[in-house]
């Protein structure tokens, strides 16, 4: 009987995973609320925020009373602050374009699922000259729920075609990580932004790292079937 292997893929989250930028978004948050009379604690901020969509993170912090329109210009605003501190820094983390190469190689599908809008991925994808590397793209316009809600994982690995057993996301966020879990996915956790300690209490990830140089392909998927 022939068998043919399973469509595996690999699943980025992209600020702070893909981009070493979520310090910059928080400065961005952080001036955007100063405007408005707002002082926010970046590190909580960071946790209770990170992999949620703009719009869900407006609603929460200045008010259910904003219009649709309200919303998007205050978004609209706090992307380009965004974009304006980190456009001189715009970099991958180290090793991903050598990883997504071994990859690639290997057969493994590619995704980009993130919380971002549509300016923010063409601002980082294409300022990177990384669009035509991925299979797929979710982002924000694609799901009406942010993270810790499964959707845009789940839609990225429909669209390479690989169930959630045989998908391998990357994270840097526990609300990420928690997307991934709901997803039936496991992760991989990068540290670009919070310490090991912060996913303690995840069971599915299954690796660690600094950066991508510290991956070995064969050895994740080793460990996600061993799981």
């Amino acid at each position: 009987m022939h068998t043919t292997m399973a469509q595996r893929a690999f699943i980025f989250d992209m600020d702070g995973t893909i981009v070493d930028n979520m310090d910059f978004h928080t400065r961005s948050w952080i001036t955007f609320f100063e405007r408005r009379g707002h002082a926010i604690e970046p590190d909580a901020f960071f946790r209770d925020t990170a992999g949620r969509q703009g719009h869900e993170i407006m609603r929460t912090y200045i008010g259910d009373h904003l219009s649709k329109e309200e919303n998007a210009l205050l978004n609209a605003e706090k992307e380009e602050l965004y974009r304006e501190l980190y456009a001189p820094h715009l970099a991958t983390v180290p090793g991903f374009e050598q990883f997504i190469a071994r990859a690639k190689s290997a057969g493994v599908k590619l995704a980009v699922a993130t919380a971002a809008p549509p300016e923010n991925i063409d601002f980082t994808l294409d300022g990177l000259g990384l669009r035509s590397r991925f299979d797929a793209i979710a982002g924000a316009a694609d799901v009406a729920r942010g993270k810790p809600n499964p959707d845009v994982f789940l839609l990225a690995g429909q669209r390479c075609g690989a169930l959630p057993a045989d998908s391998i996301v990357f994270e840097d966020a526990p609300l990420g990580v928690e997307a991934a879990r709901r997803a039936g996915m496991r992760a991989v956790v990068l540290t670009t932004t919070l310490p090991a300690e912060a996913f303690a209490e995840f069971d599915n990830v299954i690796r660690i790292a600094r950066d991508f140089s510290e991956l070995d392909i064969d050895a994740l998927f080793a460990t996600a079937i061993a799981q």
